[in-house]
């Protein structure tokens, strides 16, 4: 056991130091220290009881917290919240606002950032164009929950070189996100499967650590805060709805019972298992939400082809249509679309996963005529079939067109 504020870390010496804030409460700080300041406070023989650590460690654990592994300073944080057996309705109904019918996963979720903090988890985004939902209110709340292991960050932030006050937390949190630029959502994604990351801090070199941070993204814009396609199985979207009666006081209520629902987490069986290296498995956290922000995501051209697929439909009372890309290439020109056959091509079967027929067989080719008219004509090739469900499915903004 310390009895001294100060450690020596390698040949550098280190104060131990209660930082208030305006809450009135305390973040428990590690600064540096001038050893000639100690002795001058302490006297030269108060070095003898100063504890010394060949470096810096990061090891996260809330259950069987170690302050040193080896010979080694671990800067992780303990919680000063142990759970105790009491009552956390009041946190349970919260977590149920959050996540809606995804409330056992949202439990899940909770109960392995507790439990086990170093494994990987799905980004959480959540998101609403209307005020008073409690989104930036759940962010407090894991605040307080985890404490100095959880931090916000701005879009700047995020997007900054310098890591080094978030690269060794359990919890990055950003409010009102908003990523226009397409290496900030490639740089998410990779941060939140990776489990090695490069820290760097001004006037220092970079180094590599281990990372385990999970990312929660919170936006008012719910169609196009982040740029995402079709394939992506990292976010877990969830739109949160306003909140019907507000609690008076409501994070104070939260925070009495952080004990009582750290003990609920504990004690909980998980109602999932380990399928997927981000636990969950996409479908599990697939949501409308999510479907909603990436059809806002998809280019022109593949809306067009969409549109002019169910026109074709609509026209002809068919469920399906079949087509090669070298059909829809003068429609797209008519909308005065920019593409060619292999940008088609790549839609129909990277995007859509259609495949065309092995060999060239017979089928109802549409034409589009000058005067707008269509007409169905039967010719051959290597057509593929798009069905008219996948496209009301994936493009809700037609759906209310052509239903």
């Amino acid at each position: 056991m310390n009895e001294t504020p100060y450690i020596r870390v390698g040949t550098s010496y280190f104060k131990t130091v209660k930082a208030p804030t305006i809450a009135g409460h305390y973040n428990e700080i590690l600064i540096y220290w001038n050893a000639e300041t100690i002795r001058q406070d302490h006297g030269k023989d108060y070095f003898a009881k100063i504890e010394k650590y060949d470096g810096f460690t990061c090891i996260p654990s809330h259950t069987d917290f170690k302050k040193q592994y080896l010979t080694f300073y671990n800067t992780y944080n303990p919680l000063s919240n142990n759970p105790i057996p009491g009552d956390c309705e009041l946190s349970k109904k919260f977590v149920k606002h959050i996540f809606g019918n995804h409330y056992e996963l949202g439990l899940d979720y909770l109960a392995l950032l507790f439990l086990k903090p170093t494994q990987t988890l799905p980004i959480l985004c959540l998101v609403s164009t209307q005020r008073s939902t409690g989104k930036s209110s759940f962010l407090k709340w894991l605040k307080m929950i985890f404490e100095n292991n959880a931090t916000y960050l701005t879009n700047d932030s995020f997007g900054s070189q310098f890591n080094a006050d978030w690269a060794n937390m359990l919890l990055i949190m950003i409010d009102e996100v908003l990523f226009n630029k397409e290496e900030l959502t490639e740089r998410i994604k990779y941060l939140s499967t990776t489990n090695i990351n490069k820290v760097e801090a001004k006037g220092k070199d970079k180094r590599e650590i281990e990372f385990f941070g999970k990312f929660i993204l919170c936006s008012n814009n719910e169609d196009s805060f982040i740029k995402i396609d079709n394939n992506e199985t990292r976010f877990w979207v969830l739109k949160v709805p306003i909140i019907k009666t507000e609690e008076i006081d409501m994070l104070v209520k939260l925070k009495k019972e952080i004990p009582a629902f750290l003990y609920f987490l504990e004690n909980r069986k998980l109602s999932t298992n380990n399928t997927t290296r981000m636990w969950f498995t996409p479908a599990q956290i697939k949501t409308a939400a999510l479907n909603k922000l990436v059809q806002n995501n998809r280019n022109r051209v593949e809306k067009e082809i969409a549109s002019i697929c169910l026109m074709v439909m609509e026209k002809f009372d068919l469920d399906e249509v079949n087509l090669c890309s070298g059909d829809i290439l003068p429609a797209l020109s008519k909308s005065r679309v920019n593409t060619d056959q292999t940008h088609i091509r790549k839609i129909l079967k990277k995007e859509w996963k259609l495949k065309n027929q092995e060999n060239s067989k017979s089928y109802e080719k549409f034409c589009f005529l000058s005067d707008g008219e269509i007409l169905l004509n039967t010719t051959k090739g290597r057509y593929y079939t798009v069905k008219k469900d996948f496209l009301l499915e994936n493009f809700d903004d037609l759906m209310t067109e052509y239903e």
